[in-house]
């Protein structure tokens, strides 16, 4: 059984360097996964057809994270449920790992400023996703993505400590 950090906020929360933080702070090795990663990698061209390939892209993506702690790998996972129907797929892929639920919340104004200065995301994904992206969901435990990364990850790591099952990742329901 591996251990899954799912950090879940908008765009430009600060989950990124939240995972940093984490894998610096912990003594545990782990895997940091998020579609950026595979995005800036180069894997796939959004150029083209986006729209096409968007659910395949996702269906692969949810299915490489599965495969990542199936072959007994610790993760960190930076995702945005967008879609429904994700979160009732990670979870039937996530059956049988230790999952730890991280909301990451992040006031408007920040976001806007963040996705202004990196400048490498539509305009307008982090006001959106800040209107939708906690709805109904609950977690095992939240931050605020303006604290302190390190602050934060010590919030974590003591959340991986204490961690029971199930998690609320298993519960929560996307309405």
């Amino acid at each position: 059984m591996s251990l899954i950090i799912f950090l879940h906020g908008a765009s430009s929360s600060g989950k990124t360097t939240l995972a940093r933080a984490i894998r610096d702070a912990s003594y545990r090795q782990y895997v940091q996964l998020s579609f950026d990663t595979f995005r800036d990698s180069g894997a796939f061209d959004l150029d083209r057809d986006w729209s096409s390939q968007r659910s395949r892209i996702f269906q692969g993506l949810h299915a490489s994270f599965a495969a990542f702690a199936d072959a007994g790998n610790d993760l960190i996972v930076e995702h945005i449920l967008d879609d429904p129907e994700w979160h009732k797929d990670l979870q039937g892929l996530f059956a049988g790992h230790q999952v730890l639920f991280v909301g990451v919340h992040t006031d408007k104004d920040t976001l806007n400023d963040r996705e202004r200065r990196r400048g490498d995301r539509p305009k307008g994904s982090a006001a959106r996703d800040f209107d939708t992206v906690h709805r109904g969901l609950n977690y095992d435990v939240e931050v605020n993505g303006t604290n302190d990364p390190e602050a934060n990850a010590a919030i974590v790591l003591a959340a991986v400590d204490r961690a029971s099952q199930p998690s609320t990742f298993f519960s929560g329901v996307i309405l």
